[in-house]
Parts: structure tokens; sequence; C-alpha cells
């Protein structure tokens, strides 16, 4: 194939693998103008002139029991995609996220003869360490968005290359917190606490509860304080809600979305573990952050040793220390969250010593992330015969 017009296909699983597909294909095209794209689509890479072979809800799965179901669907999908790649001998198949799918898909391509990318590294450092011999026989280079990733892989022997995170790139270095409340309609003159009890009803389910009981025994101590939740969508609401219903005398307004505002228009947050805890680093909000399994998820995890690192959160993994308290299955009370965020309220040094590393840790990982991708990825296509 003429490097001057190459074909790349490209198979993102959610949404947030649409955005990273769809940045990379914009990169990609300044080196290679005349390039043609195709896979398994979002909206935003569709944009780009990104021709679909799937849409990206053929991959967009949550849960257990939702994916084995779903299973003999998948495998006819992967292999529909295996034997159309095969034919259409890409320059590089490149597999953003979703490694379920994805590093199986590699794994056939790469043995025969088709370069390989994944983009976003498997969580293996975190739990099931031995996924790292299938990514190494899978991959001709993978493409870590955090730093700490990239050591991790390379002393497993797989060909990595940290890109940066692209949502540093996007997000400005120093929100601004009026701005962000009065696009809310939130009062300005306020105290504000963001309840982000996650984006999942299991999650909310389990954290519901402790969230708004901690908002009570915050309210005891410094009345007058409001709470603001982003509902992400009308499931968890619905939830959220119901619990609500116990606690008059807690002052919350629910809003649709807009995590990212309400993360700017707080004074501190309580969240969930997961991809919001480095949305709220990244708008320089001091956080406490809970974690709650099932106890018998939990259990199993810790029993069979799954669970690898010492701590949960992102901003703990990127700091490589205890940065933001983390309270895990039932340390997740009034009695542990409470003291610590009427701390972050009420004392600006333990604050400052969030929101200066988040900073530090911003900077660490805006790096442009897309035109560092497509150069790892240029650099494999001109790199082969």
């Amino acid at each position: 194939m003429s490097h001057a017009a190459p074909l790349f296909t490209l198979v993102a699983g959610e949404t947030s693998g649409d955005s990273l597909g769809a940045g990379l294909i914009r990169a990609l095209r300044a080196h290679y103008p005349q390039a043609r794209f195709e896979g398994v689509t979002g909206p935003l890479m569709r944009a780009e002139g990104c021709e679909s072979l799937a849409d990206i809800e053929a991959l967009s799965l949550f849960g257990v029991s939702e994916v084995v179901g779903q299973i003999p669907r998948l495998l006819r999908l992967r292999r529909r995609l295996a034997a159309h790649v095969l034919s259409a001998r890409p320059a590089a198949f490149i597999g953003i996220d979703a490694p379920a799918f994805n590093t199986g898909l590699e794994l056939r391509l790469k043995s025969r003869g088709v370069p390989t990318v994944h983009y976003v590294c498997p969580t293996a450092w975190a739990w099931r360490e031995g996924r790292t011999r299938h990514i190494r026989r899978a991959v001709d280079r993978l493409l870590a968005i955090f730093p700490f990733e990239e050591a991790f892989f390379a002393r497993h022997g797989i060909p990595v290359t940290y890109v940066g995170h692209p949502l540093a790139g996007e997000l400005p270095r120093h929100p601004n917190a009026d701005t962000a409340r009065r696009a809310l309609g939130l009062e300005p003159g306020a105290r504000w606490v963001g309840l982000l009890p996650g984006s999942r009803g299991a999650e909310v389910s389990r954290l519901g509860r402790p969230f708004l009981e901690t908002a009570r025994w915050l309210t005891r101590r410094s009345p007058g304080l409001r709470f603001v939740a982003p509902m992400a969508n009308a499931r968890v609401r619905a939830l959220f809600e119901a619990d609500l219903a116990d606690y008059p005398d807690v002052d919350v307004t629910l809003i649709d979305g807009r995590s990212r505002e309400v993360m700017r228009a707080v004074e501190v947050l309580l969240l969930a573990s997961g991809t919001a805890s480095l949305e709220a680093l990244l708008a320089k909000t001091p956080m406490v952050v809970a974690y709650a399994l099932s106890d018998s998820n939990y259990w199993i995890a810790r029993s069979l040793s799954l669970i690898k690192t010492e701590h949960v959160s992102m901003p703990n993994l990127l700091a490589g220390r205890a940065l933001v308290p983390e309270f895990l299955q039932q340390e997740a009370s009034p009695d542990f969250m409470g003291p610590w965020l009427y701390r972050l309220l009420h004392a600006e040094t333990a604050r400052r010593r969030q929101i200066d590393a988040f900073d530090g840790i911003h900077a660490r990982l805006a790096l442009d992330a897309d035109a560092r991708a497509a150069r790892a990825v240029v650099d494999l296509v001109e790199a082969r015969p």
C-alpha cells in the first residue's frame, strides 16, 4: 500500500473512544491528507470522514449480565471485522479501548501481518496482571494516556508510548467557578458542595444514602451549605431522588448531566471513584473519593489478589501517594467522609495541598495527545517495508 494514501481501520468501544478516534483521525490527516479511515464508529468519528463498518453502540455494554447475553453477537461481529480487515490490509489497525473485544481481534490480525495499535492501556496494572502476556502477543504498539502506565507495560516487554491525556489538553488549566455557577444558575454567594454518587445504578444504590448522610453531617456543622448533584441519566436520577426523599433537611439541587460544570462550580466534591475523579482533578476542585463494590465482589477481588494497587482513585495513582482521601466499602460513611470534607471547606492549607498537586499533574498530562498518538502510528507505518 502507498504511504501517500494509507487506509486505517479503527474500532472504538464507547463514547470516550469515539472522541479519541476523532482526534486521532484529524492528527493522522496532517501526515496523510489522502488517508482513508473506516471502522466501528461513533458520530464524532463519522464527522471526521470515517466510514462506518458498524456503530459504536454495538460495543457499548455495561455489566456482566448484559455482556454474557451478547457474546454470540459480539463474536460474530469480531469474525466479520477480522475477515474484512484481512481482506482490506490497512496500513494499521487501531483498537481504541474496549480491550476484551479489541485485543482478541488484534491478536488475530497481528499474527497475519497487519500492524496493530491499541490506544488506552488495559488496566492490567490494577488487576489481572497476567493479561500482559496476551497484550504482548496482540499489539505492535500500545498508546498510554497516563505516565505510570508506560513503565509498567515496558517492564512486561510491550512496546509502549506515553501520549498524554486528551482531556487535559481540552480543559482549562485555571477554570473559573463564578462562570460555572452562572451557567448552571446556582446562587453565586452560597457555599456549594458537589455530590457525584456515580454514573451507574449499582454505584448509586450503594453510595446514594452514605453521600446524603454525609451531606446531613456537614449541614449540621456548617448551616447554609448547599449541595448540587449532577445526574448521569434518568435511571440514576430516579434512584437518587428516592433516597433524597428521606433527607428533607438537606438542600440538594439536582442537575441533568453537566458534571464538568458542576465540578468547576463547587468548593469541594464527594464523588464515586472512576473517570469523574480525573475530571475533578482537572477542574482543580478538592475532593473526597468513595468506592463501593458489592461485598461479595470486593471479597473476591481482595482474596484473589485481583486488585494490585495501593490506591483506587486516579488522582492518587497519578500522584503516586495518598493525595486525596479514599474511603472504601464500610468506610464510605459520614463518620469518615464528613470530617475530611469539613476540613477541605474550612482549612486553606488542606485545600491548597490538593489544588497545587492537581495543577502539576494537569501540566504533565497535557501533551497534545492526538498529535503524539498520530506520530506513534506514523512511525509504525513508516517502519514497514
